[in-house]
């Protein structure tokens, strides 16, 4: 289930607002610019889709994105327990960045934390299976997909060469909850 947890961006230790409301999440989260919806497939997967049905069940949801925000292409990346860079892509994820675009991110299966640092307060954004984020450019956030890795997302840009980061050289990441 999707979680939304507010901390001060000085102290890791106490939420000042917790939920698992959709709701609830996406209010608190529009508030701060960012989207957060969820999308439903248009078709049954199957076990184990390749990237083409992937997009073709959710191609509804996508184009209505495209249409709204002009974003130019899109794709589906799936990481697993055994890829044998795990560990190394988790640990660049974690490290403050900023994109000069949207970094736009549709949870087909599995999960990632989102870590989002806005003014005085980082908001931690669990999404799960059907969660959509769009992290507006310029956003300080890193990116937790566990040391043990399971989930495929469709990723929307807005510009045709894909994830390019800006790392801000700030470690607050090292201080907040990670994933397991």
């Amino acid at each position: 289930m999707s979680g939304l947890t507010i901390f001060s961006d000085n102290d890791a230790t106490t939420a000042l607002w917790q939920s698992r409301d959709a709701e609830e999440i996406k209010a608190q989260l529009n508030a701060q610019g960012v989207r957060f919806e969820r999308w439903a497939a248009d078709r049954e997967l199957g076990a184990e889709p390749d990237a083409q049905t992937v997009i073709d069940a959710y191609q509804h949801a996508i184009d209505r994105l495209v249409q709204e925000k002009g974003y130019q292409s899109w794709d589906v990346i799936s990481i697993r327990p055994d890829n044998p860079h795990k560990a190394a892509m988790r640990g660049k994820f974690l490290n403050e960045h900023t994109h000069g675009e949207d970094e736009v991110r549709f949870f087909v299966e599995g999960a990632g934390l989102f870590c989002l640092h806005i003014g005085d307060k980082v908001y931690q954004v669990l999404c799960e299976k059907n969660d959509l984020i769009s992290v507006p450019a310029g956003t300080p956030h890193w990116f937790d997909m566990g040391s043990e890795p399971s989930f495929t997302a469709i990723r929307i840009f807005d510009n045709p060469e894909g994830w390019i980061a800006q790392f801000t050289g700030n470690d607050i990441a090292a201080g907040y909850p990670t994933l397991a």
